[in-house]
């Protein structure tokens, strides 16, 4: 208790001791049961005594505006309080509202709105969670963007509204994850608010979710989204009508501009203030044979109270009736005798023998006769939509002889866009960071801590911050092909090809994300209904050169191809999309035989995609790669640094230490030749360094493995330190690769640092080990060898230990064997 008497710690009413207070803070429990609380008292702000508890401690007798009632204590569970003293509870007056006394007591605990953000994809859900939080969660116009749940909390009015954006799904049965999903936060978490987000210029398939919420008996708010689009084509809809039909608050919003959330908010308030006149809870009529065998199954679980208190039976006994076999696995655990079961066995027979077909496709077309109805009372169609523009371009994007090149057009422009453009601001932070070092050298006396932040954290970090311009302009244009719908298109065209070699048309989707990052790419296969579709493509998306390896296609293009370097750097991503389409292929024929799958997806209509969504994108993708510089890099590049400057000392490094010295003390000399001598020293005592270091001995001893590739040690333990993040291979190049030579205006200190770098020892002693042949080499290597380890860790999650390990092996085999054959290929060609 703190001085005035009360906690604002929130308790159970179960939590609460015999003769102890609580003022009640909310009720979790299911809609039915939180009425019938309610009618008997239990409403904000009351106050509530612990009575006792009966013999066994179950029920618990509680002392309620001056009556007595009993609560068994799964019940007492769901009621919300905040404990108060004796003296409190006894000065304390409650007269049906919520007084300054009241928020006192009551504090910041009573003040939070818990609202589920519920919708199908493509209905603008997400750009609402980012308007409405100041968020900046991904937007996307296709299905699969939300894979998990988002939490963001804003203040409205005297509330703080903690808003939970779930994934985007087209109903709330057992067939996907999504639906799973969001069912099941629903039916546990127990929000204050459903926030129904329902897509205005698509009502009929939208309001078939929002039938399914209305039978799980939550207290809900539409915004029907995209209302412009509705005007737009001169249709009509009487909301006031449609709002009393289905029994709660509709508001016509636009997400993408912003309009409207404020008035979805205030009706969010009025309705957890029991303020709104239009929220009624309603049955939807399913027949009469429908709803006579979902009445006996809901009075076959009136005597499990345990389940009739936590949830509806109402939708219990649907779901039972349509053979869901999640809620009747569910249902289960409380039928005991297995009584509920066996009567929602017996009715579905009836049903599905009188009408000749299951029971789920007869609860279905009831539900979407209950919405034909609604909307013919509700809705008049304005323009002919055969005649739309919103899919007309589709003519020209997915013809069938201009779709595929018109798809790789896009695909090469974003590359070299991505090239063109961000090579300005590049070299300025190449600048910026090539003058920090030089302020440091010149600054700070010789040292180890010299050393480290002018050869380690600039050298290293630096390099890869250099390349941060390029990677936010190639997730703008991802970020552009997302929200104009073409990347549904894209997987409509794609399909084709893809099915015949083992892939799904929708996995086209998982690997442009993995454009940006394997990760969320990962993710996203969840989306993808058949096993095998879903395993195939998480195998094989790390083929999908992620933004992390571009850093190092673009270090190493600069350096060693001057001519068509978008064609280069798009042969290296569709390289990775062939090697993909090869393992779907042998993996499928080994793993997954005779497995067949459907293609179903949707095509949402083209929009203008809004500046706001492109630079939150970038902001967003810019803010992550920092902290990642910040913190995985930044701690890998220190590593790698000590593990090459150490040990320091020895006696070959000493002798060289010596010839400087009596080079410097040499009377004989000039200036200019003292300068050179000195020069070529301290780069022949670097590179003894470097061979010597902790880290110089690990790659020899792993060079024999790369050397049949063209690459030599460095390059070896560089592949090596990209296992932590793929950035890293250029932090661990900018360390391990000296410049002997200033890096004049059109090329970076670490690109003429790996132009100039030469065999030590060998067959090739002398001759430089960068050409374009190894060039290209490493960059398929970087491209088809193992992801990094928080991708791997995806793959473990998504799809098990073993699919994981065959990744580690399998695309590393597949790499090495990759630039062998360069190698080979370069010999013949031009014997180098």
């Amino acid at each position: 208790m703190n001085k005035d008497g009360h906690s604002e710690k929130v308790l159970t009413l179960a939590d609460v001791k015999t003769g102890e207070y609580g003022v009640i803070v909310r009720i979790t429990g299911h809609g039915s049961f939180r009425h019938r609380l309610m009618e008997m008292g239990f409403v904000r702000g009351e106050k509530v005594k612990v009575i006792r508890n009966a013999p066994l401690h179950d029920p618990i007798e509680y002392e309620i505006m001056g009556g007595h009632v009993s609560l068994r204590r799964i019940e007492a569970n769901r009621v919300e309080v905040v404990p108060v003293t004796e003296e409190v509870a006894n000065n304390y007056l409650f007269h049906g509202t919520v007084t300054e006394e009241t928020e006192r007591i009551l504090g910041k605990v009573g003040k939070t709105i818990n609202v589920a953000l519920v919708g199908n994809p493509n209905c603008g859900k997400t750009s609402f969670f980012n308007h409405a939080t100041g968020m900046r969660e991904k937007v996307g116009n296709y299905s699969g963007v939300t894979v998990d749940s988002k939490l963001g909390y804003f203040k409205f009015k005297d509330y703080t509204i903690a808003l939970a954006d779930l994934p985007g799904t087209y109903s709330l049965t057992e067939y996907t994850p999504e639906e799973l999903y969001v069912r099941q936060y629903i039916m546990e978490q127990h929000p204050d608010i459903v926030l129904n987000i329902a897509d205005a210029s698509n009502l009929e398939r939208n309001l078939f979710l929002t039938t399914q919420l209305i039978d799980m008996n939550v207290p809900m708010v539409m915004a029907l989204n995209m209302y412009d689009e509705l005007e737009k084509n001169g249709d009509k809809l009487d909301l006031d009508t449609l709002s009393e039909l289905f029994g709660f608050p509709i508001v016509p919003t636009v997400s993408s501009k912003g309009i409207g959330i404020q008035e979805v908010m205030a009706k969010i308030v009025d309705l957890y203030e029991n303020l709104e006149q239009h929220t009624k809870h309603i049955h939807i009529n399913y027949g009469v044979d429908l709803e006579k065998s979902i009445d006996l199954i809901k009075e076959e679980m009136k005597e499990h109270l345990d389940l009739s208190g936590a949830y509806s039976t109402r939708y219990l006994a649907i779901e039972m009736l349509a053979g869901d076999k999640v809620i009747s696995n569910l249902v289960g655990k409380f039928d005991d005798d297995g009584s509920v079961g066996k009567v929602a066995d017996e009715q579905r027979a009836i049903i599905e023998k009188r009408y000749n077909e299951d029971a789920a496709t007869i609860v279905s077309g009831a539900k979407y006769g209950f919405i034909r109805g609604a909307l013919l009372e509700t809705f008049t169609q304005g323009k002919d939509r055969s005649k739309q523009p919103a899919y007309s371009v589709d003519k020209l994007l997915t013809n069938r002889w201009l779709g595929f090149p018109i798809l790789i057009f896009f695909l090469w422009f974003m590359f070299q866009m991505t090239f063109t453009l961000g090579a300005y601001p590049q070299a300025w932070l190449e600048s910026f960071f090539g003058w920090l070092g030089d302020v440091i050298t010149r600054v700070m006396p010789d040292g180890m801590v010299k050393d480290l932040l002018v050869d380690g954290v600039i050298a290293g970090v630096g390099g890869v911050c250099s390349f941060l311009p390029n990677i936010l302009i190639l997730f703008f244009f991802i970020s552009v092909l997302e929200d104009t719908g073409y990347m549904a298109r894209a997987a409509f065209i794609m399909d084709k090809l893809m099915h015949r070699m083992g892939l799904h048309g929708k996995s086209f989707i998982p690997y442009i994300i993995g454009f940006g990052c394997s990760v969320p790419a990962i993710m996203a296969t969840r989306t993808l209904e058949n096993r095998k579709d879903r395993i195939l493509t998480i195998i094989t998306v790390p083929f999908m050169s992620c933004s992390a390896r571009l850093p190092v296609y673009l270090l190493l293009i600069s350096a060693f191809f001057t001519k068509h370097q978008g064609l280069i750097l798009t042969s290296i991503y569709l390289l990775g999309i062939i090697m993909a389409v090869v393992t779907s292929l042998i993996v499928k024929r080994v793993a997954f035989k005779n497995v067949r799958d459907q293609f179903v997806m949707e095509l949402p209509p083209y929009r203008i995609p809004t500046f706001r969504n492109a630079v939150i994108h970038m902001w967003d993708k810019s803010v992550q790669y920092l902290k990642k510089m910040g913190s995985v890099i930044l701690v890998a590049t220190v590593i790698i640094w000590a593990l090459e400057y150490f040990p320091h000392r020895g006696p070959e490094l000493d002798r060289y230490t010596e010839q400087i010295e009596r080079v410097g003390e040499d009377k004989t000399l000039t200036e200019a030749e003292k300068s050179t001598q000195i020069a070529q020293l301290e780069l022949d005592r670097s590179a003894c360094q470097i061979e010597n270091s902790y880290i110089g001995r690990f790659g020899k001893f792993v060079a024999p493995v790369f050397r049949p590739l063209g690459f030599d040690w460095q390059m070896g333990v560089s592949l090596i330190t990209g296992f932590a993040a793929k950035e890293i291979v250029v932090s661990s190049m900018g360390v391990l690769y000296h410049s002997d030579a200033e890096a004049d205006e059109n090329s970076s200190a670490l690109q003429k640092s790996l132009q100039n770098h030469t065999w030590s020892s060998g067959p090739d002693i002398g001759k430089p080990v960068f050409t374009p042949w190894v060039a290209f080499g490493f960059m398929v290597f970087i491209l088809l060898y193992f992801p990094c380890v928080a991708a791997l860790t995806a793959i473990k999650r998504e799809a098990g230990t073993g699919w994981m390990l065959f990744n580690i092996f399998y695309t590393t085999g597949v790499a090495w064997l990759a630039a062998f054959a360069i190698r080979l290929l370069s010999t013949l060609a031009v014997g180098c």
